[in-house]
């Protein structure tokens, strides 16, 4: 049977910006948010609870320097971390995945209203097909500059 993780996929190379002994940092490509992320184990695990001590150790401190070079890149201060972990929880891709949202004045009516888009049916779903995605030369834009950014930050 083939293997047909997304995250797995050589290609999400191309959407990577920063990286960790075993973790990616990956732009998303249907951002809820400018500088929506994604913090992903290089190899397949599906639940965080498949994560050692010194694998969630390292994922928590690689998040930390993700998110602060969002913020500097993105200039905002806020941010708002989510994983949803199996099926029953809107895990939407069966490959572990932490979702680093920033944040802006005024960007949802209610500061809470991100997380429903989380959680809405599976037609519009963070990661489905259905989203509005960035062009690739959007997508090659802001990864570029990330790259160039997280060379002063790590």
């Amino acid at each position: 049977m083939e293997h047909t993780c997304p995250f797995c996929n050589p290609s999400i190379g191309d959407a990577a910006f920063a990286r960790s002994r075993n973790f990616l940092a990956v732009y998303n490509l249907a951002p809820i948010l400018p500088g929506h992320s994604l913090i992903i184990p290089r190899k397949h695990i599906e639940s965080m609870l498949e994560l050692d001590e010194s694998m969630l150790t390292e994922m928590i401190d690689f998040a930390r320097k993700v998110t602060r070079l969002l913020q500097k890149v993105f200039d905002t201060e806020g941010f708002n971390w989510s994983i949803q972990d199996r099926e029953i929880a809107g895990q939407t891709i069966m490959h572990l995945h932490l979702h680093i949202v920033l944040r802006y004045p005024g960007d949802l009516p209610e500061p809470g209203d991100w997380y429903p888009k989380l959680q809405e049916n599976a037609g519009q779903l963070l990661d489905s097909g259905a989203r509005e995605r960035l062009t690739p030369e959007e997508m090659q834009k802001i990864v570029s500059r990330l790259r160039m950014e997280k060379l002063e930050e790590f």
